[in-house]
């Protein structure tokens, strides 16, 4: 047997470090962006932004266990699938955002809401002194002309890419 060079020089405890850091760091930079926005700046997110941030958080919190738990073998394998598989999802989820802030297509009912035909002038006063969701077809923030689900549609997909490309560099490392 012929021992193989490790790819890019980097040895096997390092390369398995490497991956889970960069899916932290992948997840907080855009969690601190959205929470910096709405709290910092006043920016209201739509339930679907709320929505797109619960990948990151799960991705977070697995490349935490992949750093510090005692995930071995394939079940670490089978943890990094699951964040590529996620921030796919969450690139979906994304996609279908930015279908709604175009209307290509109907949002779903939590995203904003209609009133009954019929209302007496308690529902009225009630409905009045409750604060309005924000719509999710209605964009807030945009750079350079495109949404900030526009910009989440490729930054997921290009982690779930990347993470892909991670988990076949730790395993080459293991070879």
């Amino acid at each position: 047997m012929t021992a193989t060079t490790p790819p890019f020089g980097i040895d096997t405890y390092t390369m398995r470090r490497l991956v889970p850091l960069g899916i932290l760091l992948a997840c907080v930079v855009p969690l601190a962006t959205a929470y910096a926005g709405q709290y910092g700046f006043g920016l209201e997110p739509c339930i679907l932004c709320l929505y797109q941030r619960i990948p990151f958080f799960l991705n977070g919190f697995l490349a935490i266990l992949l750093l510090f738990g005692p995930v071995r073998g394939r079940w670490r394998d089978a943890l990094v699938w699951l964040c590529a598989g996620l921030f796919f999802a969450n690139s979906a989820l994304a996609f279908y955002h930015v279908g709604v802030e175009h209307h290509w297509w109907a949002a779903a009912t939590g995203c904003g809401g209609t009133l009954p035909s019929q209302l007496s002038l308690t529902d009225l006063n009630q409905a009045l002194s409750h604060k309005r969701e924000k719509p999710c077809d209605e964009v807030t923030f945009a750079i350079l002309g495109l949404s900030i689900a526009t910009y989440n549609v490729a930054y997921s997909a290009a982690l779930g890419v990347a993470t892909l490309f991670g988990l076949r560099l730790m395993r080459e490392t293991t070879r």
